[in-house]
């Protein structure tokens, strides 16, 4: 069955935009909770709120949550179930699709999730519990901000779904690092982590969400270098070797030449 690369006439057309802009949407509502979910702030369930289980079955019910969170978000990312998987549905839907399956698998998540509420730790000073919150929302704003220097749009499928109304082909994509991405590889990811670890009151529930979490980022980051290097090849390795992945740090090499 040869690939669907585009939609056949304009009402599906029109259906595919539309269909992106509603995964669009749930995507930004489905972030506000996230959001809500680990700070505590504005929502009726959040990561510590609830009865719970036992442990052993909540740590049980958390973990298979993230799991299926971690097989969905990184099995649909990769190259050989895009080609399959567009076998099936049309290409510009296909990212709107995959954001619209994330948004459904973090919203079972919220609704399942068990709490486990043994604190980790508390904090008590005021300039503490503020210090940390303030990491919180920077980790925020690093998220927000890593989505537009890339391509937020593209990021999720609106770009796609409106390049269906044009016949030119998509330009190769373009190597570039800008402001954030001169400092590390991957500063979502890294907005993500200050996420998860930045509150005054963890808690060994949220502390199971940060590590697997964590451990998850740094599996995603390894198949998604993969990728980046197929792409982009001595070039993205280049850059590997002068930019950390995750953690800010001075340049591994001496740079040679300039960034382009």
């Amino acid at each position: 069955m040869k690939p669907k690369n585009h939609l056949i006439s304009s009402t599906e057309k029109l259906a595919g935009l539309l269909y992106s802009l509603c995964s669009y949407l749930l995507f930004l509502l489905t972030a506000l909770y996230l959001i809500g979910f680990l700070s505590g702030i504005g929502v009726p369930k959040d990561i510590d709120s609830g009865p719970g289980l036992d442990w052993p079955l909540a740590f049980i019910i958390d973990t298979l949550l993230i799991t299926l969170f971690a097989i969905q978000h990184s099995g649909m990312a990769r190259q050989r179930f895009k080609r399959w998987w567009t076998t099936h549905i049309p290409a510009p839907i296909e990212r709107a699709t995959y954001v619209l399956s994330t948004c459904l698998v973090l919203i079972v998540l919220f609704w399942l999730w068990q709490p486990m509420a043994t604190p980790v730790w508390s904090m008590t000073s005021t300039w503490s519990r503020g210090l940390l919150m303030a990491l919180f929302w920077l980790g925020c704003g690093v998220v927000v901000l890593s989505t537009f220097l890339i391509s937020h749009f593209e990021l999720f499928g609106i770009t796609q779904a409106l390049s269906a109304w044009h016949s030119a082909r998509p330009d190769n994509p373009i190597f570039k690092t800008p402001l954030l991405y001169k400092w590390v590889r991957h500063p979502l990811y890294l907005g993500f982590l200050m996420v998860f670890w930045a509150t005054p009151d963890m808690t060994a529930g949220h502390l199971l969400f940060a590590l697997l979490g964590t451990i998850y980022i740094l599996i995603g980051a390894h198949f998604e270098e993969k990728d980046l290097v197929n792409l982009f090849g001595e070039r993205y390795q280049r850059y590997q070797q002068k930019v950390a992945m995750l953690v800010p740090l001075a340049k591994r090499k001496p740079d040679r030449e300039k960034d382009e």
